[in-house]
Order: C-alpha cells, then sequence, then structure tokens
C-alpha cells in the first residue's frame, strides 16, 4: 500500500475535523499544518503531534514528500491555494464550498484539467452517508414513480457573535454569502445529488437578523426546475431562534411521499404498500456512521467516509467519488441563486 503524506491548510473549526479523518486511515502521515495565525496551527500540531507549521502555505507546496494538501480556509482564497497546489503536483482536498467567484471556480477546474492525474475534490460529506445514498437508490429506481415536487428547508441559529469571530464571515469578498453558501451548501448539493442537474432558478435574499454585523443573506427563498422537468423550492435562515439546527426534504412522486428530517425519514407512504414497509426496515438497517466528536453534530458521519474515498483514489488513480467537477456544479449553483436574487430575474445554469 502506498504511503500517503498530507498537510492541512488552514486551522480553523474544520481543520480537526480533516485531521481525525486522516489519523483514521493506516499508511498516511500529517506532515504540516498551516495558518495565518501560527498560534492556530502550533496548537492544533501540539494536540495531534504534527511536526511542522507554517504561516505560508507555498512552503507546504515545495516539499515533495507531500502528497495530498486539505484546503480548509475561507471561501475566497480557496482557488488560489488549489490552483497552486495543482500546480506544484499535489492531490486536492478542498472544504465547502469550492470558492466563492465564478472565475475562482474556473480557475480550479482549469489547474486540474491541465493535471488530469491528479485528484481533486470538493468536500460534500453527506454524499457518502448510508440513508443518502439508499435515498438516492430510490429515486433513480423508480419508487416514487414521476417525481413532480421536491423541498429543501434549513432553519438554524448563527448568532452576531459567531460572524465576529472571524472577519471573513458574513462578507461577500471573502465569505461570498451568507445561509446559502454556507450551512446550507450541503442540502443544496443533495438536491443536485438526489434529483439531478438544475435547469433555472429564481430567488430572492435578504438580512433579516444580522443587519450591522453582516453583508450578506441570512434568510433565502429559491423556486427551481430540474433538467428533469422537477418542480422544487428551497428555504432557508441562519436567524431561528426557536430551531437552532434544523433540516427536512420533502419528495412528492406519483407513486411515493417522503418527509426526510434531518436525514431520517420521519413521513414515508407509497401506493404499493409493502414497499412503504420495505423501504421503512431498510432506512432503520442502515448502519449510520457516528459523527467525530470533534465534528459538529450536524456535520454527520461522512467526513470519514469521503476522505477515505479520496486517498483510495490517489493510491489506486480512479476520480474520487465526489469529483471537484461535481463540487463545482454546486458552487455554481449557489453563485447563479445570488445573481438571480440581484437581478430579480430566472437565471439558467
Amino acid at each position: 500500500m502506498k504511503h500517503v503524506t498530507c498537510a492541512v491548510i488552514g486551522c480553523g473549526v474544520i481543520a480537526p475535523t480533516h485531521i481525525e479523518s486522516f489519523i483514521k486511515i493506516p499508511d498516511l502521515s500529517i506532515k504540516h499544518l498551516c495558518d495565518l495565525d501560527l498560534n492556530k496551527a502550533e496548537k492544533l500540531a501540539a494536540q495531534y503531534s504534527i511536526p511542522n507549521c507554517t504561516t505560508d502555505y507555498r512552503a507546504i507546496l515545495m516539499d515533495p514528500e507531500v502528497d495530498c494538501v486539505s484546503v480548509c480556509t475561507d471561501h475566497f482564497s480557496h482557488a488560489e491555494i488549489t490552483v497552486a497546489a495543482l500546480e506544484h503536483g499535489k492531490h486536492v482536498i478542498c472544504e465547502k464550498a469550492l470558492t466563492s467567484t465564478e472565475s475562482g471556480i474556473d480557475a480550479m477546474l482549469d489547474a486540474h484539467r491541465k493535471r488530469p492525474e491528479l485528484v481533486f475534490s470538493g468536500i460534500f460529506q453527506h454524499r457518502c452517508e448510508p440513508t443518502n445514498r439508499y435515498l438516492r437508490n430510490l429515486i433513480q429506481s423508480g419508487k416514487f414513480g414521476r417525481i413532480l415536487t421536491c423541498s429543501l428547508y434549513v432553519s438554524c441559529l448563527r448568532t452576531n457573535e459567531y460572524y465576529q469571530n472571524d472577519a471573513w464571515r458574513g462578507t461577500w469578498a471573502n465569505e461570498g454569502g451568507g445561509v446559502l453558501i454556507n450551512q446550507s451548501i450541503h442540502h443544496l448539493d443533495l438536491l443536485r445529488y438526489f434529483f439531478g442537474d438544475i435547469e433555472s432558478v429564481a430567488a430572492s435574499y435578504d438580512n433579516f437578523v444580522h443587519q450591522g454585523v453582516i453583508e450578506t443573506e441570512d434568510t433565502i427563498a429559491i423556486a427551481l426546475r430540474f433538467r428533469s422537468g422537477i418542480l422544487g423550492t428551497v428555504i432557508a435562515t441562519s436567524g431561528s431562534k426557536s430551531v437552532t439546527w434544523r433540516s427536512g426534504y420533502t419528495i412528492t412522486g406519483t407513486e411515493g411521499f417522503m418527509e426526510y428530517t434531518d436525514f431520517i425519514p420521519s413521513y414515508v407512504n407509497f401506493v404499493d404498500s409493502s414497499l412503504k414497509e420495505k423501504v421503512i426496515k431498510d432506512f432503520s438497517d442502515c448502519k449510520l456512521d457516528d459523527a467525530l466528536q470533534v465534528s459538529k453534530g450536524y456535520y454527520g458521519g461522512g467526513h470519514p467516509a469521503q476522505i477515505a474515498d479520496i486517498i483510495d483514489a490517489i493510491r489506486n488513480g480512479r476520480e474520487p467519488y465526489v469529483s471537484g467537477e461535481a463540487a463545482a456544479g454546486t458552487a455554481k449553483l449557489v453563485l447563479a441563486c445570488y445573481e438571480s436574487s440581484r437581478t430579480g430575474k430566472w437565471v439558467n445554469l
């Protein structure tokens, strides 16, 4: 088995999740941590016995022993770091959102096209969770009949202090948006994973409860038309004090209906009653991976599974389960929603 040497660039809240996911993988070592705040990197390095720390990611890219980097910085810097890493021959794992501008997304994809032998993946860990894979198979195998509509809601709370603790959060320049690009992007990605590509969007956003603290939206409503003809809706807010984290989907088909709350089916019905019983049992039999202790509970258990898949892709010269191109599609969807709200028009993807 090929030994893989990794580095983590960015030592904020998501970095320990990447580090602990790496630690689970045999024949893998973490050689470097990088953060603009050296104290952050050194504290994390001491916790996990990682030998090297730096404030300059370029120093990591110059190390010939490094095979793969995890990019865990603010959204805007993802493109610059990813492009440089690919140019230096490093495999790249990039956290969501892939980046916050159309030009940045294109630059990342272009850099990967020039180095197709490298693995480039964007983190959308919920695609790797057993219940979501099972639901996707149900949808794609036609068990719901013709899908007519789908909907998504995300209700959560982000306090003023949350935004004030990191200067890049809640800014158009560095985060690229608010509740949609950050808290809701994984759920939006699952809409594409479940139902396929989206043809056009119409959106409207506002900042209802964080005025004077953030520039970006804390609430958004979106209408979607999928390429398959499905009609969908999305509502999301980070201003909910009564429900600090809850998400859910509804799926309406000609033969079946489901409410899917926090990745668990809360209501299921099919015209074929025997199918209903089977689906309920199959969901209960799905083995759920526990979230890492260092992770927030709503991250789910998918990070270790996705990162393990990426390392296996590196070792075996194959495409990862979640490609950079797939992650780019969701980032472009987010940007299209923002464009629609600004222009007051439907935007085609």
